[in-house]
């Protein structure tokens, strides 16, 4: 069914990976020893033939997040994000070995299309939504080919609308509803009413692709009242613990409150998601100057790569081109970390 979408995917050479490593003598950075495609022939057959279980994908694009009203720019998070992971040392800690850099979704049709729209104009806004719909059958096609592999997509870039097709395409390949948790100040379970990046979760839970769902650090300010409400009426379903519990009022202690969402979520093949609106001052479409540290979610990742059957982990949201200054290195270099503390989670899991 999905096999004209593998043309989506540019694959990476080798050659690629090492033009973005700054090698050093004496040293072995991550992408002299990350494993590739041998070329784009090799996708997707060549899959099979890859020892590294985590293969690393990105996805430019930002018009879910503008069909949602939001500010563009989450479609920058994934070149950055690759050139501090590769620079990172391959060392006892973490093998570079033990990832495959795919390449990324080709969303360069879809973003020009939607580049010409107004989204003052409610037919443009429909326009943007059905182009939406179209970055999911992309996305779903190719992480459902990684995951019946049985690879574990590490996905990063574009916006959260992502999560739906990442979610359609874990239950297809594994046959059965997963469950997700994800650290994030927004639910992202606002009205079925066209596809964009507030609703993903909302319709990958309406069509039972997802079954249960736990949001951690959510921001009690900025959460509509029929999402809550959806929470209040289906709490075997859905869950959340507030940002506002866990850092101001400090009523529930942050690994009693992460521990309660990872238990909810156990049993089942679960993906881990992360907004990184979540993180104060982040460049991102709806930046926060109220939020959590990047320890604090790169404990998120590991504890929860590390006590649960993850199926993926989803970096979305990004956005280094909004930075303050014109060129943002924070933003790459944290997703490289939070890449890498997964991987080491689902490591220390298997122990």
């Amino acid at each position: 069914m999905y096999l004209c979408y593998m043309s989506y995917v540019q694959v990476y050479s080798a050659q690629e990976i090492l033009s973005r490593t700054k090698r050093r003598h004496g040293e072995t950075k991550i992408g002299e020893r990350v494993q590739t495609l041998a070329d784009a022939a090799s996708w997707p057959s060549g899959l099979a033939d890859a020892t590294a279980k985590f293969v690393v994908l990105g996805i430019p694009e930002d018009i879910g997040v503008r069909a949602n009203f939001g500010r563009g720019g989450a479609y920058a998070a994934w070149k950055p994000s690759l050139d501090f992971l590769v620079n990172m040392q391959s060392n006892t800690f973490l093998d570079g070995h033990e990832l495959l850099v795919l390449g990324h979704i080709q969303m360069t049709d879809l973003m020009e299309r939607a580049a010409v729209l107004d989204f003052k104009s409610e037919a443009d806004v429909h326009q943007a939504r059905a182009l939406v719909s179209e970055v999911d059958i992309r996305v779903q096609a190719v992480i459902e080919v990684i995951v019946a592999a049985g690879k574990i997509p590490i996905v990063v870039g574009g916006g959260h609308n992502n999560a739906y097709p990442l979610i359609k395409a874990t239950a297809q390949a594994k046959q059965q509803p997963v469950h997700v948790i994800n650290c994030d100040p927004h639910s992202d379970m606002r009205p079925l009413q066209g596809r964009h990046s507030g609703n993903g979760f909302h319709y990958a839970w309406q069509e039972g692709a997802l079954k249960k769902y736990a949001v951690f650090g959510m921001h009690e300010a900025y959460n509509i009242y029929s999402a809550l409400e959806l929470f209040n009426r289906f709490p075997e379903a859905l869950l959340f613990e507030t940002y506002d519990d866990i850092f101001v009022r400090e009523s529930v202690n942050y690994f009693d409150a992460l521990k309660r969402c990872i238990d909810f979520v156990a049993q089942a093949p679960c993906g881990i998601e992360v907004d990184l609106d979540s993180i104060q001052n982040v460049p991102v479409s709806a930046r926060t100057p109220s939020g959590m540290l990047p320890v604090d979610v790169r404990k998120f990742v590991w504890h929860c790569a590390e006590n649960l059957d993850a199926a993926y982990l989803h970096i979305a949201e990004g956005a280094p081109v909004l930075a303050h200054k014109q060129v943002d290195n924070k933003t790459g270099k944290l997703v490289a970390y939070l890449i890498t503390d997964f991987v080491k989670g689902v490591k220390a899991s298997n122990k």
